[in-house]
């Protein structure tokens, strides 16, 4: 396994950092996950291959383990908003300095800096503000969000692995560890890049939301209803496959 021996801590949270620390278990790494000691249901269904412990961080005695637990570990996942970590004592400045090899990774919604640091969100709050929400619906309606998978799994969790990881490699060259911080809204924004970018390929785009080669305006790429009330996805792009479809069609008709 490619992570083999790494030991990472992940703080407890929801959706971007479980799925990062699953994705580096999944990987060979230890993942250790750090709960609170007073939860009232366990909403964390990404703790595979992971071990975990409750530490209370209110107390000086929690405090130390976690310092202990961190002096020894390759990378520390987190996912509170910016100056949490530093008020605990657990800060990027502190822990580096006590373990210089440490790849400290944070994943918030807005980043560190900013006017809306320290504001809070969800993943359709970060997609919106990404710019991403505005090229997902139907024709004619408001724009339809994706549940939660562009921000806080593919802009977040996955984003934010991939920057461990290269900080992992960058590592093994300079000996020293860094800081990887995962804003949700530039990692939405990145993965949705060819939205972006292609805005100009006329036969992909150039009509408005719903109207377009790939988000519902052509009949050869959409998802229809079958006889038997389920659904059928249909993505006959070239003009050779598109062919093959109309063939079935008449011949099954």
């Amino acid at each position: 396994m490619a992570l083999k021996g790494i030991r990472v801590i992940e703080f407890g949270g929801l959706a971007p950092v479980p799925f990062c620390g699953m994705i580096l278990s999944d990987f060979g790494a230890n993942v250790i996950r750090i709960d609170r000691t007073k939860s009232f249901a366990d909403t964390d269904c990404m703790g595979r291959g992971k071990q975990s412990i409750a530490i209370d961080l209110k107390q000086k005695e929690g405090l130390n383990i976690v310092h202990k637990m961190c002096s020894k570990a390759d990378v520390l996942i987190e996912p509170f908003r910016p100056g949490v970590m530093e008020r605990l004592g657990l800060g990027a400045d502190k822990l580096l300095a006590d373990n210089p090899r440490l790849v400290y990774a944070r994943i918030n919604g807005f980043g560190q800096k900013g006017p809306l640091a320290k504001k809070a969100g969800h993943d359709i709050n970060y997609i919106s503000m990404s710019g991403l929400l505005s090229y997902l619906g139907k024709k004619g309606e408001p724009p339809l969000h994706p549940v939660n998978l562009l921000a806080d799994f593919a802009g977040g969790g996955l984003t934010c692995a991939l920057g461990i990881v290269m900080a992992l490699y960058e590592r093994n060259i300079s000996g020293k560890g860094q800081v990887v911080d995962n804003s949700m809204v530039e990692g939405s924004a990145y993965v949705g890049s060819w939205l972006s970018n292609s805005q100009k390929m006329p036969y992909i785009w150039g009509r408005e939301r719903g109207d377009n080669t790939l988000d519902g305006g052509r009949a050869f790429y959409g998802v229809y209803e079958t006889k038997d009330k389920k659904y059928i996805s249909v993505g006959a792009l070239e003009p050779q496959f598109f062919k093959e479809l109309i063939k079935g069609m008449v011949d099954n008709f």
